[in-house]
């Protein structure tokens, strides 16, 4: 440890403390008369971007509200977390050992693949990759927020491709907008918060419409679906695949996604990319987490069998809902809909209100966790829906 005579002095030390310059700032009249017109103004493009509000306050009931893994990742990561020294964290993270390894374990070469700091930094990398002045991302909606988020930080156009009332993915409409300003096209397959999906024929006549943009597929819900294009990665040269480690491997809190591209695109991103995005904890968790694959399957198995079950209750309790292929169910309660969550948070139970997405006004979507989980959620939602019900006969 250092001595006195070193000049460093413990915790709390602040070097400004006594400073006379900082207290002749604080007191100078035209530091205290400022204005906010005075203040550094950011950007116009940030001014204008759409704001995303991630969970507040305590989540510390049943978290079926963002698509979480609702039990723990694997024990084989909770033994890496456990043996990692406190000398290790002072170290930069090395990202590409383990970008080898995912490669590997996804059918790749380790040029194809690059590592981000969850699937939100693959969104963001892209669209600054790629989107230009004068550029068209072609979304279909409703779909993930931060889509538009990011493209609304860049100078292209976002040109929305509503869904209909079906939710199901708009092929023709989005084949009908692609143009020679088409620079990507984002689709999340499965998407959320509808759970539809778009086929694989689909979705090859898409990359074939538009050699000329990036066709963007999330496959973050992929381990609830079962189906992908990865092994199109090097055969068609304008695809782009995201995967994250959020949702059935349950690292959400150690922020881990991959894109996966062809080796001419890749240098690219990376150029975009910061060296250092993934931390040591995540990269050293990593190859323990694709080790247990039976512990992914487990959870992949658990979930499909509960989002069974759930679908049959919603069915029983005579609500609309919509068809999914991911991990979680969105369902149609109406006009009342900030009040059943409500009424479902004060029953323990987190669900996600959806209202705010294009074409999805009284529409809740509510995580599928483990079959138990779902039993006490089911449980929720016929006292929820029986009060909501009762109210409207009392009216």
């Amino acid at each position: 440890m250092p001595n006195s005579s070193s000049g460093v002095k413990g915790a709390g030390f602040s070097p400004y403390a006594d400073s006379p310059q900082k207290e002749q700032w604080a007191l100078a009249p035209e530091a205290a008369n400022a204005s906010a017109a005075e203040i550094p103004a950011p950007r116009a493009r940030v001014q204008a971007m759409k704001e995303y509000h991630p969970p507040l306050g305590s989540r510390d009931s049943l978290r079926l509200d963002f698509n979480e893994n609702t039990v723990a990742c694997s024990p084989k990561v909770r033994e890496v977390l456990a043996a990692i020294s406190a000398g290790s964290l002072t170290r930069y993270p090395e990202r590409e050992p383990v970008e080898a390894l995912v490669a590997a374990h996804l059918g790749l070469k380790p040029e194809q693949v690059v590592l981000t700091n969850g699937v939100d930094e693959a969104i963001h990398v892209l669209f600054e990759t790629f989107l230009d002045s004068g550029d068209e991302l072609l979304l279909p909606v409703p779909t993930y927020t931060m889509y538009e988020v990011y493209a609304s930080a860049t100078d292209a156009r976002v040109i929305a491709i509503q869904a209909g009332d079906d939710l199901t993915f708009p092929h023709e409409r989005l084949l009908t907008a692609i143009s020679p300003r088409t620079k990507i096209i984002a689709i999340a397959n499965p998407n959320s918060p509808s759970g539809s999906v778009a086929t694989r024929a689909q979705l090859l006549e898409i990359l074939r419409r538009a050699p000329h943009a990036v066709v963007f597929v999330d496959e973050a819900y992929f381990h609830f679906h079962g189906e992908t294009l990865l092994d199109l990665i090097g055969v068609v040269p304008n695809l782009i695949v995201a995967r994250t480690f959020s949702k059935a491997y349950g690292l959400a809190g150690l922020r881990l996604g991959v894109l996966a591209g062809a080796a001419a695109l890749m240098p690219w991103i990376r150029r975009v990319l910061s060296p250092y995005s993934v931390n040591s904890l995540a990269l050293a968790c990593l190859p323990a987490a694709l080790e247990d694959q039976a512990y992914v399957n487990w959870y992949g198995s658990e979930v499909l069998a509960a989002r069974a079950e759930f679908e049959a209750a919603v069915d029983a309790a005579h609500i609309r809902r919509w068809s999914s292929r991911a991990n979680f169910v969105l369902v149609e309660i109406g006009p009342r809909h900030a009040e059943f969550v409500r009424l479902m948070r004060e029953a323990g139970v987190l669900v996600r209100d959806r209202s705010s997405d294009p074409g999805c006004d009284g529409r809740v979507r509510i995580t599928i966790g483990t079959r138990e989980q779902m039993r006490e959620a089911v449980t929720a939602l016929n006292r929820a829906l029986a009060a909501l019900r009762k109210g409207n006969l009392a009216q």
